[in-house]
């Protein structure tokens, strides 16, 4: 079981959670090629029983295109794991976009499930730098008591936009509290999550594969940090939900653990103008001025 600790004066929690101390670290690849990966297909066996399946076959058994089983090491006391395919070495940019749906479907269908006992959390961590333990691309979902406090942030106003289809909204908010990071809030308002329908997914996983792909040029380009490419993303748990996208291109040092203050080194003005292609455009022109 998982222990809350209020701090009184902040109004602030901590989960004590001693479980996680024996969570696995493979994430590196000289470990990964000595270990038998327990989210591919064929070592069903190896982790805690299924408890969800987009696919084929029977339970805990190959065949499945999404499997959602419980967590091994929980945060919470309910602490479920999404395996986002069969293929350990392609996550949301590189796959199909009728598997990105599958897995978007199956965060609608697990966060209905839980809805009613508490804030459902889902986030994923991609790369080790944003404290992935395992390779296989996977996300989470957590349920936290209503009583909790979260940190999470309300929905920030529509500043620096930098797409946008039929259903949502990209933008670079002025609060960005780390360089690059990407807000997708749906145009329709009032709603949690646990409402999308199957066209708003299909136009979510569009223009999320599109921009996860930009950030990934991006981060080519002018890497900030000598780390893979990495990046967290979380669905705000609450009415008017939105994905927010933290690209885990610095580190976050004694400054902001000893103050809560984040320090971003990207105007948010400037890396809506990159997304959008504008900053090269710019800078093409820049050079063709110096040749005169």
């Amino acid at each position: 079981m998982s222990k809350y600790v209020p701090d009184i004066m902040s109004r602030r929690w901590v989960i004590i959670s001693s479980q996680r101390l024996s969570r696995p670290e493979d994430i590196h690849l000289k470990k990964r090629k000595s270990k038998t990966c327990p989210f591919c297909p064929g070592n069903e066996k190896m982790t805690p029983p299924e408890v969800f399946r987009f696919g084929l076959g029977e339970k805990d058994m190959p065949g499945w295109k999404v499997r959602v089983i419980p967590n091994k090491y929980p945060i919470t006391d309910f602490h479920e794991v999404i395996i986002h395919s069969p293929n350990e070495d392609k996550d949301i940019q590189d796959l199909s976009v009728a598997q990105v749906e599958l897995i978007f479907k199956a965060f609608r269908e697990r966060y209905n499930y839980y809805k009613n006992r508490g804030q459902v959390l889902i986030f994923c961590n991609h790369g080790e730098h944003s404290g992935a333990s395992l390779h296989h691309p996977h996300s989470q979902l957590v349920v936290i008591p209503s009583q909790i406090n979260l940190d999470a942030l309300t929905r920030e106003p529509l500043n620096n936009v930098v797409n946008g289809n039929k259903f949502f909204n990209v933008y670079c908010p002025d609060f960005s509290q780390w360089p690059y990071e990407l807000w997708f809030a749906p145009k329709k308002e009032k709603n949690t999550y646990g409402e999308i329908i199957d066209e708003e997914i299909n136009d979510l996983v569009l223009i999320l594969q599109e921009m996860l792909k930009k950030l990934k040029k991006i981060f080519d380009r002018n890497p900030l940090i000598r780390m893979e490419f990495g990046y967290n993303f979380y669905i705000y748990p609450k009415e008017n939900w939105y994905l927010r996208v933290i690209p885990r291109f610095i580190h976050r040092a004694g400054f902001e653990l000893g103050t809560g203050l984040s320090v971003n080194i990207i105007d948010p003005t400037q890396a809506a103008m990159e997304f959008r292609g504008e900053e090269t455009k710019i800078v093409n022109v820049l050079h063709k001025l110096k040749k005169y």
